[in-house]
């Protein structure tokens, strides 16, 4: 998901660009502004910590893309090419090491585990909405 933040400053292109050339692909891409209702059932997990309140308002507040991302470890590959979720702590060459100094404001999400990513993907899009294909060049990026 390119956050809020991340749409306002214009770098929605810049991270579909980042998961393509990396070698995933895009088979659902949405932009809307997230009801309050996704967003409480997308952050469950934190709602019992102080920050809980400010990320729902701020996943509301404006636009983000939601995407589903397939390929190879695509889990592991999206949480290195995001970078930590400090900012501070992100490697340059990573979305977040490159374009993100806060942690409220940190560019992009990306499900920390598969079934994270099933649970976010059945909250965000429906299952007709998800395109499967195959990409010409997925031969010459992994073995098969």
């Amino acid at each position: 998901m390119v956050k809020p933040d991340g749409v306002q400053r214009g770098l929605v292109g810049e991270v579909i660009n980042r998961i393509e050339k990396r070698g995933l692909k895009i088979v659902a891409l949405r932009m809307n502004i997230i009801s309050r209702e996704s967003a409480l059932k997308h952050y469950a997990e934190h709602s019992q910590k102080p920050f809980f309140k400010s990320l729902v308002d701020f996943i509301t507040s404006a636009p983000s893309v939601s995407m589903v991302v397939e390929g190879k470890n695509a889990v592991a590959v999206m949480r290195a090419i995001n970078g930590a979720t400090n900012p501070a702590n992100a490697a340059t060459g990573s979305i977040r090491g490159d374009f993100a100094l806060d942690t409220g404001r940190n560019i992009v999400h990306a499900s920390d585990s598969p079934e994270s990513a099933k649970r976010e993907i059945e909250i965000h899009f429906k299952e007709s909405e998800i395109a499967g294909y195959s990409r010409i060049d997925e031969t010459w990026v992994y073995e098969t």
